[in-house]
């Protein structure tokens, strides 16, 4: 049986060992990454908790899949990172789209959160952070015409020349008015209701989406169409 050293939130003992009893993968990044929601029995309290795994490393794919996580011997730490665990936070939250950048992810997770605690304002700051670090990117470099240090600082601004410049999908224009100038749509106000965090929630999913989700299934679809045509070793 694994064991798993974190600290218990149910008696808050720090760095306690539990009993791994069983896992669920409930998600896979990057064609290895498996994400591992585990049933674990604390040793000093003996209650149960679900807690949210992240496997570290590619290599450990082969034992992993073999074994699974309750099946290995000694200790999970090895193996996974303790990410949190499930608890009311959990209920219906979004979960970010494929191969998304472990930063960009971290922190639409953390404003899908935000969303299911009813916490509005935060979620839409979540949100908006997200879009800011992804669009901010997208900029050249060099001065153009028309791209001024006002329209590259706000994202209110910098989304509409993005879309007039067509360095992003046209059809997410609609979905994008949900981002106003200088930072009016109440995240900044605190003023943010929950349709509001709902539209910066679906923008963002969408823009996540198409700028790493369907460009990675591309490169994974021609990769597999590469290999089946590959000349077969006698």
């Amino acid at each position: 049986m694994a064991e798993l050293v974190t600290d218990c939130p149910r008696c808050g003992s720090r760095r306690m060992t539990f009993d791994v009893l069983g896992e669920v993968v409930t998600n896979v990044y990057y064609r290895w990454q498996r994400h591992f929601e585990a049933f674990c029995v604390c040793r000093q309290c003996s209650q149960p908790t679900i807690f949210s795994l992240l496997q570290r490393d590619s290599t450990d794919e082969p034992i992993l899949k073999e074994k699974g996580l309750s099946g290995l011997r000694g200790s999970a730490n090895a193996y996974v990172d303790v990410e949190g665990y499930v608890s009311l936070k959990d209920t219906a939250a979004l979960r970010p789209p494929e191969f998304v950048p472990a930063n960009i992810r971290a922190i639409f997770q953390e404003g899908a959160t935000c969303m299911a605690v009813q916490c509005f304002n935060a979620a839409g700051t979540m949100f908006r952070l997200c879009l800011d670090l992804v669009t901010r990117d997208m900029l050249p470099k060099e001065e153009v015409e028309g791209l001024n240090a006002k329209t590259r600082r706000d994202l209110g601004l910098r989304l509409p020349w993005l879309f007039d410049n067509g360095r992003l999908p046209g059809d997410l224009r609609n979905l994008s008015h949900s981002v106003k100038e200088d930072g009016n749509d109440g995240a900044h106000a605190g003023t943010l209701g929950k349709e509001d965090a709902e539209d910066l929630a679906d923008f963002t999913f969408e823009l996540l989406e198409r700028i790493y989700t369907e460009p990675e299934r591309v490169k994974l679809a021609e990769k597999r169409r590469e290999e089946r045509r590959a000349p077969k070793k006698a």
